[in-house]
């Protein structure tokens, strides 16, 4: 039996946020200490069990299943120290992002760019690369300034520009496959103020003035309801201030009653009745309403998401998003396919991080979800279909058929990459089906 805290034969069944992956694991174990954790591998390597931690399971894809050992990082929590002078925030691995920000907001201190959910732990986001958007500023996993890496021996690697370089700079977006981080230092700042703009346009003024909004806005994204020619957009920019959050009343119904419980019957009601979900679209499409309101970071990047689905999100080069999403609405009108759910568009810049969806290139992600409980294959696979047709990457998090023949070619540094899991995995202590699948084996 492991000494980790909370260790013991496993008895249910792990299932992540979607509902769509169950694994049944030997052993969970819940450690409360880099070195518990290390005494967990090394143990699990012995015993010959596979081992893959766990965060909040905000993954589609298997990419924390195991038969072997779960380790659940709740206990490897907290902010373990702060260096105002370099700008730094050195945070254990099992911190739920939400935390995370109100710690630092709590210090006077932000992150640059986050996502537009913050329930996922801060190991579980970078290594799956997820991303907010942003024309300068680039994904979680591009502000990490160090991390702990603890490998299939155990061993505990400290990572970072200066030391074992060569695995800090593929191990930000690591995919569970290098080994179990226990920490991760990001890069802060000053927290500052955004103000954003929502504002309804249509798709052909979007499409058309896609490179100058952008480039004018420091964070850009909208959303393009399928059976019509409408979006909504979102400007985040930086702004003195001062705080002036959405009205009570306004917040309520844009961010609750529209984006989550109307939201929730409009779905269920499409599922019962697909034949009334291109009507449906056009009335909810144009029942969000044009509204500006500044705030700090987390609190302007990030929207609560109660309505679950499911997704599949691909990264194109910036220059190819609007004859990709022209494609996909063309697709979307000549099937029979239903789709209730807004399309989401967001940017990258380049960044040097050899798995990230946005290594060596400017990206643009274009993300499309279904209801969940909704049969969702076709409209993945057409869709699929032209994202790859477009040099596509998928989001190592969300649902794609992509395998590594294909990422060999999609990623220039794929190469740099299996070859250190080689050297810190030989034996695949991290592996699983799904890293078999997209890494080879």
């Amino acid at each position: 039996m492991s000494t980790a805290t909370g260790s013991g034969k496993s008895t249910a069944a792990w299932r992540n946020w979607a509902g769509n992956v169950t694994a049944r694991p030997v052993r969970e174990v819940s450690p409360a200490s880099v070195e518990e954790l290390s005494a967990a591998l090394r143990e699990a390597r012995a015993e010959g069990l596979r081992a893959k931690p766990v965060g909040t399971g905000h993954s589609f894809t298997a990419a924390a299943a195991t038969d072997g050992l779960l380790i659940r990082p709740g206990l490897l929590t907290g902010i373990r120290g702060i260096d105002r002078a370099a700008g730094t925030v050195t945070v254990e691995a099992g911190t739920p992002l939400k935390r995370l920000n109100t710690a630092l907001a709590r210090e006077g201190l932000s992150l640059a760019n986050m996502g537009d959910i913050m329930e996922q732990t801060v190991a579980g986001a970078v290594s799956t690369g997820t991303h907010g958007t942003g024309r300068d500023s680039a994904s979680i996993a591009a502000q990490i300034k160090g991390l702990e890496l603890v490998t299939a021996d155990g061993t505990i690697l400290t990572c970072s520009a200066d030391e074992n370089p060569d695995v800090f700079a593929p191990a930000r977006v690591g995919l569970g496959a290098l080994g179990v981080i226990s920490a991760i230092t990001f890069a802060v700042e000053p927290v500052f103020f955004l103000t954003a703009r929502e504002e309804p346009m249509t798709f052909e003024q979007v499409t058309g003035d896609f490179d100058a909004l952008v480039t004018e806005n420091e964070h850009f994204e909208f959303y393009w309801f399928p059976h019509t020619g409408n979006c909504t957009t979102k400007r985040n920019n930086r702004s003195p201030g001062p705080v002036a959050p959405p009205g009570r009343i306004s917040a309520f119904v844009e961010d609750e009653l529209l984006s989550n419980g109307l939201f929730q019957v409009v779905n269920s009601l499409g599922r019962a009745v697909p034949a009334a979900i291109p009507g449906i679209a056009k009335i909810s499409s144009k029942a969000l309403s044009a509204r500006t309101y500044t705030d700090i970071p987390y609190k302007v990047f990030t929207s609560p998401r109660r309505v679950r689905f499911m997704e599949m999100e691909y990264a194109v080069p910036r220059e190819a998003l609007v004859e990709t999403l022209g494609e996909l609405k063309a697709m979307v009108e000549r099937s029979r396919l239903r789709i209730s759910f807004p399309v989401e568009v967001r940017t990258a810049p380049a960044d040097d991080i050899a798995l990230s969806t946005a290594s060596g290139r400017e990206s643009a992600y274009i993300a499309v979800h279904m209801y969940k409980g909704t049969p969702y294959q076709a409209y993945f696979a057409a869709a699929e279909r032209i994202f790859t047709a477009h040099e596509g990457r998928p989001h190592w998090g969300k649902l794609h058929t992509r395998d590594a023949e294909y990422f060999a070619d999609a990623y220039p540094r794929f190469g740099e990459f299996t070859a250190l899991r080689d050297r810190l995995d030989p034996d695949r202590v991290f592996g699983n089906d799904y890293l078999r699948r997209v890494l080879g084996d």
